[in-house]
């Protein structure tokens, strides 16, 4: 068998497909039966057990080496944050909040993650997942990525952010039925956690999502978005932002090692290999950077080809942010050009940033901070650079 994951001297239960759970539960001597049971009773059935004495039916052996060989929990639970309603209503929006909810977890070794549940009127309630605690990607834009990456989630740290979230709130907001990988960090730097984690929460026996309501994105690691698109019949998300070499790679570092052509060509070639299958661009829009009328022009050539759906997002500011959002006149008029062209194309305006809970904003960096990359001369005058 396999090294099975652990926390202490015991065996975590989330941290295992059903394969390997199947074949563990067999090797204390107990039928495969019973470990379906197990899963169900982990994932589904309105229980999402957390100890031994929340798993009815289950016999008094089997809960006992549960009890000695086995951990339920991954997190636990530090506080929960209310976000108001700021978003403003406006036909554009595909759906209206209720409000968002911010989720801290303290992980075993201290350190904290942040998980986002976001409530929709349409039923569509969503929960953002971490996969990393901080960033190594450094997105001059992105607020996680000012702390620098302190180490990857295992795949049941991952998985439980999830199991909690429908635990906690599916009385409060009803079912949870989406799942995006856009939390802390860059999911494709922990890809074997993350694709591991997406496997357990589609089980068709256990949390039970929708493969296409599972989405995963990237800034563009193109190995890992490769093997993903390969292995995984999860959506996927790129994080894009710019419509040119010279702002990505200033705006997204990892640009300079993946360049845009090369992130985009290998979309077309990966996805004739998909059947009725869509990437998300998402395009956080930037004051003077990359919402001119010639940027808008530019992605719809960009994009030529790839079976795409287009996202702009505004841009929420924080801390310490050189970046001011683009007007919501000019997002409209952006969005406008882009659908006259064909493109299929939402706008989200910003949700959730009284609490600092909204995209970009997630995390707290420490003392040591990635560095400011310096900034092209001809955008100078669109951000606030200091002194």
């Amino acid at each position: 068998m396999p090294q099975l994951p652990t926390k202490g001297s015991k065996v975590l239960l989330k941290g295992m497909r059903y394969s390997e759970l199947e074949k563990w539960v067999q090797s204390h001597g107990f039928r495969p039966g019973q470990a379906l049971m197990l899963w169900k009773r982990l994932y589904g059935d309105n229980i999402w057990a957390h100890q031994s004495n929340e798993l009815e039916g289950l016999n008094k052996d089997f809960k006992n080496m549960l009890s000695e060989n086995a951990e339920f929990k991954a997190l636990s639970l530090k506080e929960i944050f209310t976000a108001s309603d700021g978003t403003k209503k406006n036909i554009l929006i595909d759906c209206e909040p209720h409000r968002r909810l911010q989720i801290l977890f303290k992980l075993e070794d201290g350190l904290v993650i942040e998980t986002v549940v976001i409530p929709c009127e349409s039923g569509r309630n969503t929960v953002c997942v971490s996969s990393q605690v901080g960033c190594a990607m450094n997105c001059q834009f992105c607020f996680t990525g000012r702390m620098g990456l302190t180490r990857h989630l295992t795949a049941a740290e991952i998985v439980e952010q999830a199991v909690f979230a429908r635990r906690l709130l599916t009385s409060e907001v009803g079912s949870i039925t989406n799942v995006v990988f856009m939390g802390m960090g860059e999911p494709f730097h922990n890809i074997d956690n993350v694709i591991k984690a997406a496997d357990i929460m589609v089980h068709e026996q256990g949390l039970h999502f929708s493969p296409r309501k599972v989405t995963v994105s990237t800034s563009g690691l193109v190995p890992q978005l490769r093997r993903f698109l390969k292995v995984s019949n999860c959506a996927l998300a790129v994080s894009l932002n710019a419509t040119t070499d010279e702002v990505r790679n200033w705006i997204m570092p990892i640009n300079r090692k993946y360049k845009l052509d090369l992130l985009l060509q290998t979309l077309r070639e990966e996805l004739r290999f998909k059947h009725n299958y869509k990437v998300l661009f998402e395009y956080v829009m930037l004051a003077g950077v990359n919402d001119s009328i010639e940027d808008a022009r530019r992605l719809v050539n960009l994009v030529e080809g790839i079976p795409c759906k287009i996202n702009l997002i505004s841009f929420n500011p924080h801390c310490g942010s050189q970046f001011r959002p683009t007007s919501e006149e000019k997002m409209i008029e952006f969005r406008n050009l882009l659908a006259e062209a064909g493109c299929i194309v939402f706008l989200r305006l910003s949700r959730g940033d009284d609490q600092m809970a909204a995209c970009g904003q997630l995390g707290k960096p420490g003392p040591i901070r990635a560095p400011v990359l310096r900034v092209p001369e001809k955008f100078r005058t669109a951000i606030e650079v200091p002194a």
